[in-house]
């Protein structure tokens, strides 16, 4: 695991959207896991950013999210699909065919987690799997107690996690109570894990995850586990991490073929 802490969120979300950027030009076919929420929001805008100004070229590009809410259309405004497409797909040249969204709105749910596992193995697996951390540890919406070996499913969320997401629908009790998510033996099968933080709320779920035991209940900490996690964190979200200081001077020291 490396963890890289960076002054203030920009200027952590900007060495993502390069890491990201780096894999679609140099990938003929990069797959890309996409995550929802404010972490990313940041590195969508550079991609963007890069796209328009750079000619960056998502032509090559699939994705799959991580997860939608059940019984929301695509349309709905608080859909993560509405969300991705305000926020990156209506901005780059993603081929539509290309895209995948969990589809909340699936008449037969288990069937379609197991097709959504298949399209993922028939593009050739996950290149980089773009993940935020919500305050209780959980990455995609695989909620504390989720088997870390889980495949795509439904889960039902915590009243935490809907308290969290309740902007978009003004108000938690509007939240939906069940998603669908990819997940955790799914996210860890991808060939780079990308996790972002920022903010003192996320202080706590950060250094569990990192420096705490690997435990169902903080499921960010089964990325201890996976040869390629890197977590890319504000000082905010750096704050209780004990180890703080000897990761600063790893990300200064490292070789230059070694950069992140």
């Amino acid at each position: 695991m490396e963890v890289v802490i960076r002054p203030d969120s920009l200027e952590a979300s900007l060495i993502a959207a390069g890491i990201v950027a780096r894999l679609i030009r140099e990938n003929p076919r990069p797959v890309l896991g996409l995550a929802t929420g404010r972490s990313p929001l940041q590195v969508y805008a550079e991609l963007v950013r890069m796209r328009r100004e750079e000619g960056l070229d998502f032509s090559r590009v699939t994705t799959f999210n991580l997860d939608e809410y059940v019984g929301l259309p695509p349309g709905h405004p608080g859909s993560f699909r509405a969300f991705m497409n305000r926020n990156l797909f209506d901005h780059v040249n993603i081929p539509p065919a290309n895209i995948h969204v969990p589809d909340g709105s699936a008449p037969d749910i288990p069937a379609f987690c197991r097709a959504y596992e298949e399209s993922i193995r028939a593009a050739g697996g996950v290149d980089i799997q773009i993940l935020g951390i919500g305050t209780d540890g959980h990455i995609g919406f695989n909620e504390p107690s989720s088997s870390l070996g889980s495949r795509t499913r439904i889960k039902t969320l915590t009243e935490e996690t809907r308290r969290d997401n309740s902007d978009a629908f003004g108000g938690p009790d509007r939240v939906p109570p069940h998603c669908i998510t990819m997940g955790i033996g799914t996210i860890m099968e991808s060939r780079a894990c990308l996790l972002l933080a920022f903010g003192k709320k996320k202080a706590r779920a950060v250094a569990s995850a990192c420096e705490g035991p690997i435990t169902a209940m903080v499921p960010a900490s089964v990325l201890q586990l996976h040869p390629r996690a890197i977590i890319i964190v504000d000082g905010d979200a750096a704050s209780e991490l004990e180890k703080a200081d000897y990761y600063k001077w790893v990300y200064a020291h490292k070789p230059d073929w070694q950069r992140t």
